[in-house]
């Protein structure tokens, strides 16, 4: 039986040199302070709505508000070494700007934009084209959570059409949905299906903490609707389209689509503190298999299981250990990892839980208070910092994550573009604890010792799986 790959959705044009042949590709596929006084609505959604004519009036309140978004990035092209040896061309390879699209969903009437991160991910230009090609923008990232897979795009506009939210935990199995995409700038397309299930976790988020709770449809989406709408037949957005199984690239009966409760809480963090405020509890779970209902002897398998417990973190203060099986959040029952992730994603630092769960057959409760990954209940503040001339953003990585890894200090590499550390072949992701056996508590001081570096330099560090690597060379 052939395997069934899950993809991001995406539209990548390669240009090479000045410019090449766009290529049809799905692929795997935070800034200055913006506006605090826009209008993010949210509406409550009960019920299923009958479907007459709804299809036309649901694509009517939804495809003005979806956009086409154009990307270029000045890519490294691999060269035959050899040729650029004596070419005398970059020994890493020529570069050139490659072009990639997708689809964004207008959340204002002054030009606030939802898609996925994978959509802008290294993006040098970015270009929002309007429905119906009737105008372009030049957008700016007000921030990204790659967790999630989302980008808060601005541009400058005024009275914009945009959707209105809806509420994705009213959505029902079964439900009728439209998805809406712009993907090539073919203005719009709207396909129908209903929604197949909740809280899919497709392990496509590739990141220290992903959220993935998505909604499965069996809408048609194909490559290029990447941050495109799901929407209700009221017109309202109840999700981000943002991937599909598939064996061949193209669309094959499944989509997913995250949260819009989700999408909704993000983007308000990401204006009012252009970083995303997650609360952990310090309690990892894991789905209950039926391996592990039967070694429990649970003859229900409801809820997750308790598998570990952060010592002195906010779970294990509240009395909660492992083998425990939480069953309910705030009184929302949890039937799945993907639940118990999407019900603390709606959460900040400092706000309280209550959590009722099974011990040995008998019913527990806990009452705990959100940390951040500092250990802390305030507010995260952006520190991630951007160097032009490594081509890369650093970012120091959070005390659950240096506990976690064993280190004292690790800033984290992202956003990689032309520079420096391209040159070095440090990939995405990767963690530096030192710099020629020099540790560093400031993210400035340690770009500063980069920037300036001179002779032999070793850099160690961590790969996003874990691994520990060593990169050595020399500087002029």
């Amino acid at each position: 039986m052939k395997k069934i790959a899950v993809l991001f959705l995406g539209f990548v044009g390669g240009i090479m040199g000045a410019f090449m042949l766009n290529k049809l590709s799905p692929q795997l596929v935070f800034m200055e302070k913006a506006e605090t006084n826009s209008n993010f609505s949210q509406v409550n959604y009960k019920g299923i709505t009958t479907i007459s004519s709804d299809f036309v009036k649901a694509s009517q309140a939804s495809t003005q508000g979806v956009v086409f978004i154009k990307t270029l990035t000045n890519q490294r092209v691999y060269q035959d070494p050899f040729y650029d040896f004596w070419s005398g061309m970059d020994f890493f390879g020529r570069r050139g700007p490659v072009a990639s699209s997708g689809s964004g969903v207008i959340l204002s009437a002054d030009g606030y934009i939802v898609t996925n991160y994978h959509v802008v991910k290294e993006a040098d230009q970015i270009e929002v084209i309007t429905n119906n090609n009737k105008q372009s923008y030049p957008a700016k990232i007000i921030g990204t959570d790659p967790s999630s897979d989302l980008a808060l795009l601005k541009i400058d506009g005024k009275n914009l059409p945009h959707l209105t939210i809806g509420n994705s935990d009213n959505v029902q199995v079964g439900e009728w949905v439209l998805a809406v995409g712009n993907p090539f700038n073919l203005t719009s397309t709207v396909t129908a299906g209903i929604v197949s299930a909740k809280g899919r976790n497709i392990n496509i988020v590739n990141n220290q903490f992903p959220i993935e709770s998505f909604i499965q449809t069996d809408a048609a989406i194909n490559p290029g609707n990447s941050g495109g709408a799901l929407v209700d037949l009221e017109g309202r957005l109840i999700g981000i389209n943002t991937a599909i199984a598939s064996n061949t690239g193209s669309y094959n009966g499944y989509g997913f689509a995250i949260p819009v409760n989700i999408v909704a809480k993000i983007i308000k963090d990401l204006v009012e503190f252009k970083e995303v405020q997650r609360g952990f509890t310090g309690l990892d779970v894991k789905d209950i298999d039926a391996p592990t209902a039967t070694r429990l002897n649970i003859t229900n398998n409801h809820g997750v299981l308790v598998d570990h417990v952060l010592a002195e973190g906010p779970g294990d203060q509240a009395g909660m250990q492992s083998g425990d099986i939480i069953i309910k959040i705030n009184d929302k029952d949890i039937d799945s990892k993907a639940n118990f992730d999407e019900q603390i994603a709606y959460l900040r630092p400092g706000d309280k839980i209550k959590i009722e769960y099974l011990r040995n057959g008998k019913n527990g409760n806990a009452s705990l208070s959100l940390l951040n990954q500092e250990g802390t209940t305030a507010i995260m503040r952006k520190g991630t910092v951007t160097s032009t001339h490594l081509g890369a953003d650093l970012q120091p990585i959070s005390k659950l994550e240096r506990d976690k890894l064993a280190i004292k200090s690790g800033f984290r590499i992202s956003n990689i573009k032309r520079g420096k550390i391209a040159q070095m072949g440090i990939q995405e992701g990767f963690v530096i604890t030192s710099v020629n056996k020099k540790m560093f508590d400031q993210v400035n001081d340690l770009i500063n010792a980069l920037e300036s570096a001179r002779g032999q330099v070793v850099i160690e560090g961590i790969f996003p799986n874990g691994g520990r690597g060593v990169f050595s060379f020399y500087v002029y």
